[in-house]
């Protein structure tokens, strides 16, 4: 009986200990590696769907805009546009300003006025600096320069957006139909930036 007990109470030999860690190493490795990839995987999804979130934001409000430009001369025969479309301008530009001492240029600047509006309706693509990131901003100001709205669209952008009209941008009255901003994001990781092509249609004729 007493032999017994001594047997029970032996504990584990150094064979037995060594054997434990070896399986443990074999399965904590693979188990590791497998954690490692979740968590990349996990921070590459939420940043993708970061980028697919602005890009929809960027999407809607710009074709929104671009549907609504024009400016109308309500004193010319047959009320004909003016030029509502302005590229690469100041904040506080002769022509509809908008925005305060402090607002970069403008990549471009849509107009547009008519009934129910209490003068015109100015908005703004701009690129500002946060916290040393790049965001491109939709400024929004209506009949005077102070700012309704201050709304981020993107965020991490590359370099300055590019705009497209199908013709002139600055033409007046015969205001681009068309009008075309492309938007760079940039990804983290390494990854391949995330390029956007905003697309509007004028719906004024």
């Amino acid at each position: 009986m007493h032999s017994q007990l001594r047997r029970d109470e032996r504990g584990l030999t150094l064979v037995e200990v060594l054997v434990a860690i070896v399986i443990l190493g074999i399965i904590i490795v693979p188990l590791g590696n497998a954690v490692i990839s979740f968590v990349r995987s996990t921070d590459d999804t939420t940043r993708r769907l970061n980028e697919s979130h602005d890009a929809q934001i960027m999407v809607a409000y710009f074709a929104q805009d671009v549907q609504s430009v024009g400016v109308r001369d309500w004193g010319g025969d047959g009320f004909p546009l003016k030029q509502s479309i302005f590229r690469d301008v100041e904040y506080n530009s002769l022509l509809y300003p908008c925005g305060a001492s402090d607002t970069p240029k403008a990549v471009v600047r849509l107009v547009w006025d008519g009934p129910g509006t209490s003068g015109p309706v100015r908005v703004s693509y701009v690129v500002k600096t946060a916290r040393g990131e790049r965001q491109l901003h939709r400024i929004k100001c209506v009949g005077s320069s102070t700012v309704d709205s201050d709304i981020v669209l993107a965020h991490n952008v590359d370099g300055v957006p590019e705009l497209v009209c199908s013709t002139d941008c600055s033409a007046a009255p015969a205001v681009p139909q068309s009008v075309t901003l492309t938007v760079i994001i940039k990804a983290s990781g390494g990854q391949q930036p995330l390029t956007v092509t905003l697309k509007g249609q004028r719906r004024q004729t």
